[in-house]
């Protein structure tokens, strides 16, 4: 006869974990919804506190410190999908529980989480992987230009789009009933809403390729997940204490932050040119923030708190990628299968958090009364969710310089097109340290280009000698 105990206490743990984290919740929510309203008092018409999310009670009880409250909540709500896994490992190793002879839904899903499949497809899209450009050399040179253009047009679309209406949700009101206007001011909503739409785009299209199964167990996704829904919320957050041609420069910054989790992780070394790019990069990003201040940000306490959101956002995005590059190197899966395996933990922890604070009510009642931004949310998932195909596509085809250039001419036209839709005022010294960014961009392609054809050369080099050094044998 079958044991069913194993099963019963593998779902007693994940409802157990869930009800906890679920009565803090609201035990949070009715003790700031009780008290006082600190702020101001309600206008005629508001939502009263006890229907507002948790999210909101905590921007009107403090505002100055609202984003560290709202960070440490969303943490919280991530446990009722980090303690039960980390419970139910340990859990299954203990009892083996994963080489029991009996078989079940649960117990396949649970191997499938922490052991992964027993066969492994071939990657659609190796060379996004090696840098290469796939098969390239049996393309034309008219060919080679269509799909050069495609690539270009579909990035520059896709997130030139996504650019400009993200800091339209998050900076610009929103119209409603009566001619109120109000703003949008739950992040997580958006990181979901672009991440489940990701999800299911990545899961048909692996669906229609029957590409299901791959040696990577589901868990690892997880950390790669965190990191990159972290990395969402600081970007979304940060634009209500910076502006957006702040925001996109800083993301050049990028490059300080990976070499230092590439230090750290993978034991990188890297050359002198990329030490002084990476010098370059901050001189002109301190420049910038010195030359284009805010008027409607211009306090020393908001610039300083969305400089520290722009430096989170950093570190996180570079443990995304580092982390990924370690899992293609380890289990060799597409790109693709990525993509779907990252936001299928994305999309479960933020929909638990969004879950447990009320997000989803709120965030639909805020749709119902500005039909608007209904619109703006769906195509700014959309676009994200194009520019991330259009990213490994890219990359498969062209390698990752042309993509390295394509997005540095993205962010640039993003500044110019936040510049004149939004009236941002940037002065000379701003100016400058915006050039001295895409300076050292194009001088860390060009020298990482050079660099690697000196090396390919040196190797063909040492071929041939060795080939030429064979003895010859006469007949």
């Amino acid at each position: 006869m079958r044991n069913y105990v194993p099963d019963i206490i593998i779902c007693f743990i994940v409802i157990v974990t869930i009800t906890i984290v679920r009565i803090v919740s609201q035990i949070l929510h009715e003790t700031l919804s009780d008290g006082p309203d600190l702020t101001a008092p309600q206008p005629e018409g508001a939502v009263p506190l006890q229907e507002l999310s948790l999210s909101q009670l905590i921007d009107r009880k403090s505002r100055e410190y609202s984003w560290l409250l709202r960070l440490m909540v969303n943490v919280f709500d991530y446990l009722c999908i980090f303690i039960p896994g980390v419970l139910i490992y340990k859990y299954s190793k203990r009892s083996k529980y994963l080489e029991r002879s009996e078989r079940s839904h649960l117990s396949s899903l649970v191997k499938f989480c922490f052991s992964g499949s027993d066969g492994a497809d071939r990657p659609l899209d190796g060379a996004s992987q090696s840098g290469g450009k796939g098969a390239s050399g049996k393309r034309t040179t008219a060919q080679e230009c269509a799909l050069l253009c495609y690539c270009l047009f579909g990035l520059m679309g896709s997130y030139l789009t996504w650019g400009v209406l993200q800091e339209k949700i998050m900076t610009q009101e929103y119209e409603g009933p009566e001619k109120r206007k109000a703003h949008f001011k739950d992040s997580q909503f958006l990181v979901f809403s672009n991440r489940v739409l990701g999800f299911m785009i990545t899961a048909v299209y692996l669906v229609a390729k029957r590409q299901f199964r791959h040696r990577a167990p589901l868990y690892k996704y997880s950390y790669a997940s965190f990191s990159n829904i972290m990395s969402a919320w600081f970007q979304y957050e940060a634009l209500k204490f910076v502006n957006f041609p702040t925001q996109v420069l800083a993301k050049s910054c990028k490059i300080i932050p990976v070499m230092m989790m590439g230090k750290i992780i993978s034991r990188n070394k890297y050359e002198f040119y990329e030490y002084l790019t990476a010098i370059m990069i901050s001189v002109g990003m301190i420049f910038f923030l010195t030359g284009s201040a805010d008027e409607s940000k211009a306090s020393a306490m908001t610039t300083l708190t969305g400089v520290l959101l722009l430096t989170f956002y950093m570190i996180f995005d570079s443990f995304t990628s580092n982390w990924q590059g370690e899992l293609f190197k380890s289990y060799s899966m597409s790109s693709i299968q990525m993509m779907c395996g990252v936001n299928l933990f994305s999309t479960l922890f933020t929909g638990a958090s969004l879950a447990m604070q009320g997000g989803f009510y709120s965030s639909l009642v805020f749709a119902v009364d500005h039909p608007k931004f209904v619109i703006d949310c769906v195509i700014l998932s959309i676009s994200s969710a194009i520019g991330q195909l259009f990213i490994f596509y890219t990359i498969a085809t062209f390698g990752a310089v042309v993509f390295t250039i394509i997005m540095t001419l993205r962010q640039a036209i993003a500044i110019l097109l936040s510049c004149l839709i939004y009236q941002h005022r940037i002065s000379f010294l701003g100016v400058l340290g915006v050039l001295i960014v895409f300076l050292a961009i194009f001088l860390r392609v060009y020298c990482n280009q050079r660099l690697r054809a000196i090396k390919q050369r040196h190797q063909a080099a040492q071929s041939g000698a060795g080939a030429s050094a064979k003895p010859r044998i006469n007949v």
